[in-house]
C-alpha cells in the first residue's frame, strides 16, 4: 500500500510540474469516430504546449483539425487542477462552440483517477467550477464579453471569426493586467482583421504576443493524398486557407487580397503632402490643368462611427492624385469639397445624398458651385422613393443633385469597383483605402466593411468608378446623340424625305442615321 501510495505521489508531482506529461497519461478525448481514448500528443503539440508555458500572449496561426483547441482545453483543466483560483475564460463564435470547449474539458476530467480529481461546486454547459476556487467559463463573442473580474487565462477560439474582437480585447486586456495570460487560435479569415493584425505585429515585434504557426504538414498522418482531397472537398481557396494558413487566400474580401497586396508593394505610396488643418487630406498629384478631375464624396452619417471622405482623381490615367478621411461637420465638409473641387479644375462633383448628405449638398448648393453632379430620378439606379425639396425641384424637375446609393445601385457599383481594381486599371495610391479594401466583404449576399471596420474611403472610391465609367460615358453619348439629331435635321428639307447619296428618298422619311449601325425615329417630334 505504501508503495501505491509513494507511486501517486510521485505521479502526482509529475502532473504538477508538466502539463504535457499530464495531459498524454491521464487525459482523454471524445474521438468523432472511435469514441473516447487517451489524448496522445503529437511532437507539434508537445511544442506548442511548450511555447504556452514559455510565454504569457501566444497566437497560433494554424491549419484546420489539429487539435489545438482540445489541447488549449487540457491546458485549461491541468492550471484549475493544480493552481488555486484560476479564473479562466473561452470567448468563441457561438454558443455551441463556447459550450464544445467545456464539454471537452468535463470529459477529460471525468476520465481522470480519483488521485487526480478535486471536488466540483458547480458544473453545466458554459462553466465548471472546483472547491480549489478555480473555474472555466465560456461564452459567445459580445461586445460585453472579457468585462470581468481578473482573468488568469482567456482563450479566443477561432479568433480570426470572433465579431467585435477588437472591442473585446480593449475589454479583455485590462483584466489580463495583473499577471493572466492569453491564447489566441485561429485558421485564417483575410486580412486587415484583429487576429491577422495581431500576428502581423507580433512578427515585427511590436506587441507582447508570441507566433505559432502549424502548416498542415506537421500532422504526422497527413501527406499530399490528404492534401489533394482538401482541394476536391474545400476547393483551392478555401483549401488554401484550411489547410495552408494563408492568410491572403483566405476571407471573403471583395477584392482577392493578392490583387490588394500588389497594390500595397508596387503602387501605395506616402502622401507629397498632409494637408488641412486636421492633416487628412493626403495628396500625390497637384493639378495639372490640363487634365481633368473627378471629385467623389461619402457623407458620415454623424453618429461619431464613421467618416466623411473624398476621393480625387484624374479621369483620363485613373490615377489617385487626393484623398480625404476625417469627421468634419455636414456644412464643413461642404465647403471643404468646393475648395477642394474648385482646386482640381473646377471638377466634376459627386456627393452621395442618402441620409445627411442632403445637408453637405445643401450647403455646395447655396454656395453655387455649378459642376454638380446631378442624376436624372428615372435612372435605373435611382431610388424613385427618395423624396426631394421643392429646392431642388425648382433647380431641375427631373434631376436630383448626388448619387444615390440604394439595394438596386450598391451591387453594381461594388462590381464595378471589382472589376477594375482586379484588373488594375486604377492606380491607387493610399494605403488608408487598400486597408479598407482588405476588410470590405461578401455577409450574407451583402457587401459591407467586417465587424468594427469602415467602409467610408471604399464607398466614395467605388462610387467615382461608377460615375466615372457609366454615368459620364452615358452622357457623353447622349450628347454624340443629340449632335447627331441636329446635324441630321439639318438636312431636312420641309416635309420631303431625307435622301439618300442617289437621291432616292428613305421609307421613312423621319427616320435618321445616328451612327454607322442606329437609326432613330423622329417621327415624336409631330406631337
Amino acid at each position: 500500500m505504501s508503495n501505491l501510495k509513494q507511486a501517486i505521489k510521485q505521479n502526482y508531482v509529475k502532473c504538477a510540474k508538466s502539463p504535457s506529461y499530464f495531459i498524454n497519461e491521464f487525459c482523454t478525448i471524445q474521438h468523432p469516430q472511435r469514441g473516447k481514448i487517451k489524448f496522445k500528443l503529437y511532437p507539434y503539440q508537445y511544442d506548442v504546449l511548450n511555447e504556452f508555458e514559455k510565454h504569457d500572449y501566444n497566437v497560433v496561426l494554424k491549419s484546420r483539425q489539429l487539435g489545438i483547441s482540445t489541447l488549449s482545453a487540457a491546458y485549461a483543466l491541468w492550471m484549475m487542477l493544480f493552481h488555486n483560483d484560476k479564473n479562466i475564460l473561452c470567448i468563441a463564435t457561438s454558443k455551441d462552440t463556447a459550450k464544445n470547449l467545456v464539454t471537452k474539458v468535463r470529459i477529460m476530467y471525468e476520465g481522470l483517477p480519483n488521485w487526480l480529481k478535486t471536488a466540483i461546486v458547480e458544473n453545466n454547459k458554459l462553466s465548471l467550477i472546483f472547491k480549489n476556487g478555480s473555474q472555466i467559463k465560456a461564452i459567445a463573442s459580445n461586445e460585453s464579453a472579457g468585462r470581468s473580474e481578473a482573468l488568469s487565462l482567456l482563450i479566443l477560439d477561432e479568433a480570426a471569426f470572433i465579431d467585435k474582437i477588437d472591442i473585446i480585447w480593449t475589454a479583455a486586456q485590462q483584466t489580463l493586467a495583473t499577471g493572466g495570460r492569453c491564447i489566441g487560435i485561429s485558421t485564417p479569415n483575410g486580412v486587415g482583421n484583429w487576429f491577422h493584425k495581431t500576428w502581423m505585429d507580433a512578427k515585427d515585434g511590436t506587441n507582447k504576443f508570441n507566433t505559432i504557426k502549424l502548416h498542415w504538414t506537421d500532422h504526422p498522418e497527413r501527406d499530399q493524398s490528404w492534401r489533394d482531397e482538401q482541394n476536391k472537398i474545400l476547393g483551392p481557396s478555401k483549401a488554401a486557407q484550411e489547410c495552408d494558413a494563408d492568410f491572403l487566400s483566405s476571407g471573403r474580401s471583395v477584392v482577392d487580397p493578392l490583387i490588394l497586396g500588389w497594390y500595397k508593394d508596387n503602387v501605395c505610396c506616402e502622401p507629397s503632402e498632409k494637408s488641412g488643418f486636421d492633416r487628412n487630406l493626403w495628396i500625390w498629384g497637384y493639378p495639372d490643368y490640363a487634365k481633368k478631375y473627378l471629385v467623389s464624396a461619402d457623407v458620415a452619417r454623424g453618429d461619431g462611427t464613421d467618416y466623411s471622405t473624398a476621393q480625387v482623381f484624374d479621369i483620363e490615367e485613373m490615377e489617385q492624385v487626393a484623398e480625404y478621411k476625417g469627421q468634419l461637420g455636414t456644412t464643413e465638409f461642404g465647403n471643404f469639397l468646393i475648395e477642394l473641387a474648385t482646386k482640381y479644375n473646377d471638377a466634376l462633383l459627386v456627393v452621395e445624398n442618402n441620409n445627411i448628405g442632403w445637408a453637405t449638398l445643401q450647403t455646395i448648393i447655396d454656395r453655387g458651385y455649378e459642376n454638380l453632379f446631378y442624376q436624372e430620378k428615372n435612372h435605373l439606379i435611382v431610388d424613385e422613393d427618395v423624396q426631394h425639396t421643392n429646392r431642388y425641384r425648382q433647380i431641375d424637375s427631373n434631376k436630383i443633385p448626388g448619387f444615390t446609393t440604394t439595394m438596386k445601385s450598391k451591387p453594381l457599383i461594388i462590381a464595378k469597383m471589382e472589376e477594375y481594381t482586379r484588373e488594375k486599371m486604377v492606380k491607387i495610391k493610399s494605403t488608408r483605402l487598400i486597408d479598407e479594401l482588405f476588410v470590405f466583404i461578401y455577409k450574407n449576399s451583402k457587401t459591407e466593411a467586417l465587424d468594427g471596420y469602415n467602409d467610408d474611403l471604399v464607398m466614395s472610391y467605388s462610387i467615382l468608378l461608377w460615375i466615372r465609367d457609366t454615368a459620364i460615358r452615358i452622357q457623353s453619348e447622349r450628347n454624340e446623340f443629340q449632335s447627331s439629331l441636329v446635324s441630321s435635321i439639318g438636312s431636312l428639307n420641309g416635309n420631303s424625305a431625307v435622301m439618300t447619296s442617289n437621291n432616292v428618298p428613305k421609307h421613312n422619311p423621319y427616320k435618321i442615321k445616328i451612327n454607322e449601325n442606329e437609326e432613330e425615329d423622329l417621327t415624336w417630334l409631330l406631337g
